[in-house]
């Protein structure tokens, strides 16, 4: 971010410039994916409606998952803010402060938990109002749908080839499914593609011609085509997750040819299956662009196959064929009601995407028989047979035949057992996150208060001398004042000095600087008293003190001689270079009664060596 904003700012872009191209951006893209991928993005809803029961308790398993960061931040923020209002202090200012700090806090935690648990609370209450095919009462499911072969079985053999539609009737195929063209020479051959790249080896035999309309070849040279090399020898398999062939299969495939539309008649006479196909017109300079829909009804009549085994789908001179054919099976699109009632059809090839999204209640309650295309994922063979659909177009007939019941299919008194005890367990599991996060950083903050309030009763013993008498806080403590000499003579107790005196901001500390600097032939023996024998060169100092001077304090003898003993420092010479006593005032302030406060004065002494001179 800070990199970006860096770039901004030196393309001389502001932050809102950016944040609107990155709109724009997204928007571009999105609106390329709802157009590209509108058939995906529908396929996504749809799958919504088998798999929202699993989706539903994966959720609230991710939502258990969620809830231990979640706990973790807060209850630390619950654990701050009870932190920061234990260490608010009397002063109003920082009480605003900190109780803004406070507030901030609050609002943070409900920013973060709020949307959680009411996620949470969604997600227990979603299957009052979710509806999903698949969970019903077994003796409710409808048949099992019946298959029509797209272009025969196209994971096991080429498509459109008499190989493909054998395999589709070895896999139990209720009905063949393909596209038919007619030659120049007016023969009906089995071919999807507005031109033969794909599907045979033109490219090799013709390539000046590869972008040719079939309808414009004659069926002697259609018939010499290869249909199947491209299928058996391709480098990358069709189908993805398509099994690869067998030898015998591979070698098969490698020789078949276009067929005939007779020929795939002849197949569904024989194995008694209906056959449905798209009528491609031909291209525009064709002898029979206005009549090869006559001449495709005349052709399957001549091939004696019985009329009801016919699904006829197109739609261009249907009055014409039931007059000509009134055995055909009428079947239309995806057209209103209305229509189809008024054309007499009872049966309609739809796009499963389009069906679910526009609805089939209006054509249940018509009777109109559905069969939807292109149906090939488990999932979607799934729902289907859960919404009771007589039949599906497929390529992987041989996957889906082998299925006994619908995938992700549950009873409703199954899933309720499992929504509900799945509710009670992440509850459960939930509440106790949250307590082992609040047991955690309450011992944490147990742990600090005693912390905190061992170092101020420390910190107050040490302020206060520990006294009895005076509360644990807020008793000022009286500073001490430092009267500096150096050397330390008996100039320095003079009384004529405290006119010299310096009075700190505080007002309660002082310093005496002597006017003069005493000099070095002056006596020792004015300031110090006799050596203590046995100690060496430590020796003691006692000041005389008269009592007309300004330190007159009622102090008692042992507090001196306390007071006057931490100079041991001092070396043979007996020179002080600073002492630290009590501002008169404040001791005549202090119970003289009191041994603790005695005991306690903050008289320092500090020694220095002066040089021998």
């Amino acid at each position: 971010i800070h990199l970006i904003l860096s770039i901004c700012r030196k393309f001389f872009l502001f932050p809102q410039t950016l944040i609107l191209l990155v709109i724009v951006i997204c928007s571009f893209f999105f609106w390329i994916l709802f157009t590209y991928w509108k058939d995906r993005w529908l396929t996504v809803g749809l799958s919504l409606q088998v798999f929202a029961p699993y989706i539903h308790l994966s959720s609230i398993a991710m939502m258990v998952i969620l809830s231990w960061p979640l706990a973790f931040y807060l209850i630390h923020l619950e654990g701050e803010a009870r932190i920061r209002r234990y260490q608010m202090t009397c002063n109003e200012r920082k009480r605003n402060k900190r109780c803004n700090v406070l507030t901030k806090l609050r609002a943070l935690q409900v920013a973060v938990g709020l949307p959680f648990f009411l996620i949470l609370l969604c997600l227990y209450l979603l299957p009052l109002g979710n509806f999903s095919p698949c969970v019903q009462e077994k003796n409710k499911l409808a048949p099992k749908p019946d298959f029509f072969g797209h272009r025969g079985a196209p994971m096991l053999g080429p498509e459109n080839t008499i190989m493909s539609f054998e395999k589709a009737v070895e896999h139990g195929a209720y009905g063949l499914e393909s596209d038919v063209h007619i030659s120049y020479d007016h023969v009906p051959f089995l071919m999807h593609d507005s031109d033969l790249r794909r599907t045979t080896n033109i490219k090799e035999v013709l390539p000046d011609a590869s972008l040719t309309h079939p309808s414009l070849f004659d069926w002697d040279f259609l018939s010499t085509l290869n249909a199947g090399k491209w299928f058996s020898h391709a480098p990358i398999k069709p189908f993805f997750g398509m099994k690869p062939l067998s030898k015998a299969d591979r070698e098969r495939a490698g020789n078949q040819k276009i067929p005939k539309l007779t020929e795939l008649l002849e197949l569904a006479q024989k194995e008694k299956k209906f056959v449905i196909f798209d009528l491609n017109g031909p291209a525009p300079n064709h002898s029979l662009r206005a009549l090869y829909v006559r001449h495709v009804v005349s052709i399957i009549l001549d091939s004696q196959i019985e009329q009801h085994l016919i699904f006829w789908l197109p739609s261009f001179e249907r009055e014409y064929v039931k007059k000509k054919a009134p055995g055909f099976q009428q079947v239309g699109r995806l057209l209103p009601v209305e229509r189809l009632t008024k054309e007499n059809i009872t049966r309609i090839n739809a796009d499963y995407k389009n069906l679910f999204y526009n609805g089939m209640r209006e054509y249940r309650a018509a009777n109109i028989s559905i069969n939807l295309y292109l149906v090939n994922e488990p999932w979607l063979f799934s729902l289907a047979w859960c919404s009771r659909i007589p039949s599906v177009t497929t390529d992987n007939i041989q996957v889906l035949n082998e299925m006994t019941q619908p995938s992700y299919f549950m009873t409703p008194k199954y899933y309720l057992f499992v929504w509900i005890l799945m509710d009670i367990l992440s509850a459960v599991f939930i509440v106790a996150i949250f307590y082992f996060h609040w047991w955690k950083e309450s011992k944490q903050e147990k742990f600090l208060k005693s912390t905190s309030i061992h170092t101020e009763s420390l910190s107050t013993s040490l302020r206060t001398g520990n006294s009895k008498n005076q509360g644990p806080s807020c008793i000022p403590i009286d500073p001490v004042f430092r009267v500096t000499e150096i050397p330390w003579t008996h100039a320095a107790l003079s009384p004529a000095l405290t006119k010299n005196v310096r009075k700190y901001p505080d007002s309660s500390c002082v310093s005496v600087v002597p006017m003069k600097k005493a000099s070095k032939s002056e006596p020792v023996s004015k300031t110090i008293k006799t050596p203590v024998p046995g100690e060496g060169n430590i020796r003691q100092l006692v000041p005389t003190l008269k009592a007309s001077e300004s330190i007159q304090a009622p102090v008692q003898e042992s507090a001196r001689e306390a007071i006057f003993q931490s100079s041991s420092a001092v070396k043979a010479n007996g020179t002080f270079s600073s002492i630290d006593v009590c501002h008169p005032q404040k001791q005549t302030e202090r119970p003289s009664n009191t041994k603790s406060s005695e005991e306690s004065l903050p008289v320092f002494i500090t020694s220095s060596p002066s040089s021998s001179s």
